[in-house]
């Protein structure tokens, strides 16, 4: 166990765990998963195994139980002592990481896990993908190639979205968007209905305000985590993903990237580091890295996609 992220005098508002550590602190629950379930969850290539939900995600859950049980109490206490009558507020959360570095499987497994729980039973989750702006209005403002930036997105829509879910509003839609023809669905959404826990998932959920903005999105998140690993760990994770993609979901002829389908693999991998050395590499660096230290916990992830350390904020 140590400090990290020193701020140059010695201080660093992180606490450092070591995964043995950090496991120490797992719930006495059973395991509640089984390996096809866990597999459903994975994302493509990624590595996740019944110890890994163990000793990681099972500790993460039970503190992020904690900290939604303390948030309802701390909003009655509050409405007491105003005489008024409490309201249910969601407790959300935010997530955040690279492409390919696997926020999304860490997403989908918190919100198994947190709906486990007796205090918080319906949990949703929501991801920034719905609040890319359609291709056709990316393509009016030339950012097509910065798709996945912070500009990319219509923040003004997500904003409105969370702030709708967290002050109670029965019922708040979110757009849908297909990876498949990679873009928003026209005249589709979801809807998510006073939940007990919102989870957002994205690359840029934890930028600050922007363009003369008094408040972001993350403003409003209870508890936020970031998904971290080294910058060539990811890079690799993404040209892999890629391969495994062009050898499956490409093939589609309904697929954007059906015109990937039918490379070499030589060829392939040089498009796979293309795009991440033109787009998600630079966003990476630029805009989503840079959000890092703003999250109240991060899984810092080894070369083998497995958690290895987890950073508390601690101040």
């Amino acid at each position: 166990m140590s400090d990290a992220h020193s701020t140059g005098n010695g201080a660093t508002p992180f606490l450092e765990l070591d995964r043995g550590d950090w496991a120490a602190l797992a719930p006495r629950t059973s395991q509640p998963f089984r390996p096809d379930e866990l597999a459903q969850i994975a994302g493509i290539g990624e590595r996740l195994d019944v110890a890994e939900v163990a000793e990681v995600y099972a500790p993460l859950s039970g503190l992020l139980n904690l900290y939604a049980t303390s948030s309802r109490s701390l909003r009655t206490d509050v409405a007491g002592f105003l005489r008024q009558t409490a309201q249910h507020t969601p407790f959300v959360i935010g997530v955040a990481g690279s492409v390919a570095v696997g926020k999304s499987t860490t997403a989908r497994l918190l919100r198994e896990l947190l709906a486990g729980w007796v205090g918080t039973p319906r949990v949703e989750l929501v991801t920034t993908d719905g609040f890319l702006y359609p291709n056709a209005e990316l393509e009016r403002r030339g950012l097509l190639r910065r798709k996945g930036f912070p500009e990319s997105y219509d923040r003004r829509a997500l904003l409105r979205f969370v702030s709708q879910v967290k002050s109670g509003v029965a019922e708040v839609h979110a757009p849908v968007y297909s990876h498949l023809v990679y873009d928003i669905v026209p005249g589709e959404h979801i809807s998510v209905r006073r939940p007990d826990v919102l989870i957002v998932e994205g690359l840029n959920v934890l930028q600050p305000p922007a363009g003369g903005a008094h408040l972001a999105v993350s403003d409003l998140f209870d508890f936020s985590v970031y998904v971290d690993a080294r910058t060539s760990d990811i890079e690799r994770w993404y040209v892999e993903r890629f391969l495994r993609l062009q050898r499956g979901a490409f093939a589609d002829p309904e697929s954007y990237f059906h015109r990937y389908a039918d490379l070499a693999e030589d060829e392939a991998v040089a498009m796979a580091r293309s795009i991440w050395a033109e787009i998600n590499g630079p966003n990476l660096e630029h805009n989503v890295l840079p959000t890092r230290a703003r999250a109240d916990l991060v899984l810092r992830k080894a070369a083998d996609h497995t958690v290895s350390s987890v950073l508390l904020r601690k101040i």
